[in-house]
């Protein structure tokens, strides 16, 4: 049973009369919730007026920000909630039993964004396994994503990890997932190609069709589809996803958005980006002061690694993603996975 409590919302009113438009997004979430009838009281801090109750109540509280909540439990502790999201999540809402995936709506995505948009990878994370454990599938190939197998395992939260494995993979890459598997003692699920599809591919375009006529559809046999498969089990996924890797296609990812892609377990699909606003400079210090492990082919020259026939080395000064796909055009090295839309394999270019 949830204790009842007063809680009161302060919320910002601009100047010209209007009301912030942060408060106004945390109204529409409590009501797409069905929470409004639990917020007992509205507090106006007036922007033009520092003695109105709101402001009052955030020098009291040294909040300064709003919207914010005020809550006071009956044996009457009081806690401040600078973030409508974890006032529903640890307050408003009766914990669902154990396995039993949460929900979440447009609106809990759209809030999540905002909220986590200057957090720590980490606090980004714990966000989504606190809310879906091991039905959050952590998407594991390369230093980015080890990062994330790190953080999952010091948060002591449940969690999942697989990867793709196309069968092109370097030796190294085959090791290093190895080797995370026995340093972390977590199963990593590996996902193949269906041999219904890959066999006619290959009898029919042989191994390298790609330097001829671009990958998109070996990608979309080798790993798309197989992505599909994995996540149609799930109802959220963490990629390792930077927006400096590929200004042409990431620089605008959000921490929290929902798959316009792919679907999940129950239709919609959660994505996580933790590290959208880390450099390169950053994933590396924090693998070199954790020892983290990583894939050997970095020590070579190697930093966007990806299947063999299509990855190389990167000569001083080239962007990480030139390494990738490097006979195509630089708007088209993306296999699949994070674009807006996704043919079937054999359909044309994404």
């Amino acid at each position: 049973m949830l204790t009842r409590m007063h809680i009161t919302m302060v919320k910002k009113r601009l100047a010209n009369g209007e009301t912030c438009r942060k408060c106004a997004q945390a109204d529409d979430l409590l009501k797409s919730r069905g929470l409004s009838d639990r917020i007992d009281e509205i507090k106006w801090a007036d922007e033009a007026d520092p003695s109105s109750a709101g402001m009052q109540l955030g020098a009291q509280h040294g909040v300064s920000v709003a919207p914010f909540f005020v809550v006071r439990d009956v044996d009457g502790t009081t806690t401040v909630y600078e973030s409508v999201l974890k006032l529903v999540n640890e307050r408003l809402t009766q914990r669902a039993p154990a396995g039993a995936p949460a929900e979440v709506s447009s609106a809990d995505i759209e809030m999540a964004a905002r909220d986590l948009a200057g957090s720590h990878p980490s606090e980004i994370l714990r966000w989504g396994l606190e809310r879906w454990g091991a039905s959050l599938g952590i998407s594991f190939s390369g230093a980015e994503d080890v990062v994330l197998v790190h953080m999952a395992s010091e948060l002591g939260l449940p969690f999942a990890v697989f990867s793709l494995d196309t069968g092109r993979l370097h030796p190294e890459t085959y090791r290093f997932i190895d080797a995370v598997r026995k340093r972390y003692g977590v199963e990593i699920t590996l996902m193949a190609p269906d041999v219904r599809e890959l066999e006619p591919f290959v009898k029919r375009k042989g191994l390298f069709s790609f330097y001829d006529d671009g990958h998109e559809e070996c990608c979309g046999i080798r790993k798309v589809q197989p992505l599909r498969r994995m996540l149609g089990t799930l109802n959220a996924w963490a990629t390792g996803q930077r927006r400096d890797q590929s200004p042409a296609t990431r620089s605008a990812i959000a921490v929290v958005e929902r798959d316009r892609t792919f679907s999940g377990a129950r239709g919609v699909l959660v994505k996580l980006n933790p590290l959208a606003a880390w450099s390169s400079a950053q994933t590396w210090q924090y693998i070199r002061e954790r020892g983290v492990p990583y894939n050997s082919l970095h020590e070579r020259g190697f930093v966007s690694i990806g299947c063999e026939p299509c990855t190389r080395a990167v000569l001083p000064g080239e962007h990480e993603r030139a390494g990738r796909w490097w006979w195509e055009e630089a708007t088209k090295r993306e296999c699949g996975l994070h674009v807006a839309k996704t043919p079937a394999p054999g359909s044309g270019s994404r």
